[in-house]
This record gives C-alpha cells, structure tokens and sequence, in this order.
C-alpha cells in the first residue's frame, strides 16, 4: 500500500524502495519495479533447460505480509515448459507469467477481508511498476532516463491534489496519468501509452503447440511471515 511518506525524488530511482512520479508511466512502486522476481523466474527457466529433462516445471508467485508481520499469503502458479526454448521465447513465458499471476494477486488483494486492510488491489501504481520491473531486467540501458521522473516536490503536488493512487483503481498494465495541477488545474487522471522500449517482448500465448502448458492456473497459499516453508515465496 503506497503512502504519501514513500514518495522520494524521481533521481532516486536507483533505490530499491520508494514511490515517484514519472512523466511517462504516472505513479511508480519501486519495491514492484525492482525486478528480482522476474530476475528469479528466468533463472528457474534457464535451470529447467540444463536439467536434462524432457519437460519441466517452473513456478511463480507474489505474496503480501499481513500488518503485524506474522503470516504471508499470495498466489502462484505452475507452468510446464517442453525443453528447447530460445532466449526470446523464454522472456516471452516469464513475462506471460508475471502477467497472468500478477492479475490474480491484486485480485486477492482487493477481495474480502484484505480489502479492509489496504487499498492496495489494482492500485493504479502496481501492475505498470511490475511491468517495468520485468523490462529493467531483460534492457541492457536505465530505463528511467526515458520516463522522465520528477521532483518529490512536484510529485507531492500531485499527490496532494489528486488524493492517494491506491484510490485509483487500474486493472491493465497501462499507465494511469496525473497532469501536473500547478499547470493544468482542470485536468483528471487518464490512460497514456506504454513507451516502445516495454513493448518489445510479446507475451506467450500458444498453449496448443505442446511446447507450454498449464500445471497449476491459480494456486493460493498463506505461511509465516518469516522462516517459511512454502517454496513459492
């Protein structure tokens, strides 16, 4: 759940944590955009494809920790991938996946109870930062030189004209947009395009050539919040 104490200077970008204002995607979560779950995924795949096995599974998840830091719930899902997957086809399964589970974990999110306790479910913020998340692993450049983040003073602006971005609800992986106010005092939030550069990998979407099939559509789970041993978190 974004708060108006996470915002920081869009030249912070390089933090691991941290909400900024960007020109280009709107609100960005950089706890989502951070990437290390996408990083972990093709690692998963590249191992299936040295493993010597005609087909593997590979599994993907997000999970949320409950406010007094005692238990983690989330959901995930199973893939069987038939070996022999180019580079191209293997970002293009990860990122099949994030898309795919990321939809279902803001819908837990924003589903009784766990609505009471945030507003976080499709936040206008969640799934764009995801999405970035996966193209600053597979880009070989900052990718934030190009979405032109602003100040924490005119990202406050923002905030505090528009009101929180959890009470924004986006269900797509579009930007959601906030004009500047100081500029543009009548405006309202709308859609902007994706830049080219998170265009590039289509999503995997042939599950009848036998190469990708589905092992587990929408798995849920709920652990400790620390020492688990589910191993999909």
């Amino acid at each position: 759940m974004s708060k108006r104490q996470n915002i920081i200077d869009g030249r912070q970008s390089h933090l691991r944590y941290g909400l900024i204002y960007t020109e280009v995607l709107g609100w960005v979560d950089l706890g989502h955009a951070q990437g290390s779950d996408i990083k972990s995924l093709l690692r998963k795949i590249d191992n299936g494809e040295h493993s010597g096995q005609a087909c593997y599974d590979v599994s993907y998840s997000q999970a949320m920790v409950d406010p007094t830091h005692s238990y983690r719930t989330g959901k995930f899902i199973t893939w069987r991938i038939k070996k022999g997957r180019s580079n191209s086809e293997r970002q293009s399964i990860a990122l099949a996946m994030m898309m795919s589970l990321a939809r279902k974990f803001e819908g837990l999110q924003a589903s009784f109870p766990f609505n009471l306790m945030t507003d976080s479910g499709f936040s206008g913020e969640d799934l764009v930062s995801d999405l970035l998340g996966f193209y600053r692993v597979i880009s070989s450049h900052d990718v934030f030189s190009a979405l032109r983040p602003v100040s924490k003073k005119e990202a406050l602006r923002r905030w505090d004209h528009y009101g929180p971005i959890g009470s924004f609800k986006n269900d797509s992986f579009s930007p959601l947009l906030f004009p500047d106010p100081e500029k543009s005092p009548n405006a309202r939030p709308h859609k902007g395009v994706l830049p080219d550069f998170m265009n590039w990998v289509r999503p995997w979407d042939d599950f009848h050539s036998g190469k990708v099939s589905i092992a587990s559509a929408d798995g849920s789970y709920i652990d400790k919040a620390k020492g688990g041993t589910l191993p999909y978190a």
